[in-house]
């Protein structure tokens, strides 16, 4: 990550996804509403949005860089639902290449292939390690993943990372899956769990900012 200038406070993008075949519901849709009405209060942080993403191979790249031009965020933390999750699940590295066989809500597929120019894996520059330390520190639950999947999840990844959309360059990005949320004892996480957490995220990342790492 460059160094952020002194006293800058960043502008962090908070990015959910809408619905899309095999899960409609996305609890992502529901955290950027819900940040949207309630933006974190978070020391150090300049300016904050909070945006869905459409599930479509052809619109999410355009979409990013509308938001660049927009907004031009210097931190990005994505979101996305795994149904597999038993938390935030904290995505290390994002592989640049299509590997799934799911359709978007286009029914587009995607062949395999590199995402964009640029390296086949690209690590998140989120600080990590803070994040995980601070959601333990909340007792809520929090797990490592080195595959962020082949759909577009992973997509968008790649593209944050390799600042392959035009205008849309964040200093700062990375991924995060969380699982569904509910409040059956079954579920690993609720709603305002999942607020409270992404807020925890946003200042770990803003602390990183100030310090430079």
């Amino acid at each position: 990550m460059a160094r952020p200038q002194a006293n800058a406070s960043p502008r962090v993008l908070v990015t959910g996804f809408e619905p899309f075949p095999g899960a409609p519901v996305n609890p992502t849709e529901a955290l950027v509403s819900r940040l949207r009405q309630s933006p974190p209060a978070i020391d150090g942080m300049g300016a904050f949005r909070a945006e869905v993403l459409p599930v479509d191979y052809a619109a999410v790249g355009p979409r990013l860089s509308q938001i660049g031009r927009e907004f031009s965020p210097d931190i990005a933390i994505h979101f996305g639902l795994a149904l597999e999750c038993g938390g935030f699940r904290l995505e290390r590295l994002a592989r640049n290449r299509f590997a799934a066989d799911r359709p978007d809500n286009t029914g587009e597929l995607k062949a395999e292939g590199a995402i964009c120019r640029g390296p086949g894996l690209l690590p998140s520059n989120l600080p990590l390690p803070e994040i995980f330390d601070r959601l333990t520190a909340t007792r809520l639950p929090v797990e490592w993943s080195d595959d962020a999947g082949g759909y577009l999840c992973n997509m968008v990844f790649t593209l944050s990372r390799t600042h392959a959309c035009e205008d849309f360059t964040p200093a700062m990005s990375g991924f995060i899956h969380v699982p569904l949320t509910g409040t059956e004892p079954a579920s690993s996480l609720n709603d305002a769990q999942l607020a409270a957490g992404a807020a925890a995220i946003v200042s770990a990342c803003c602390a990183a900012w100030h310090k430079g790492d």
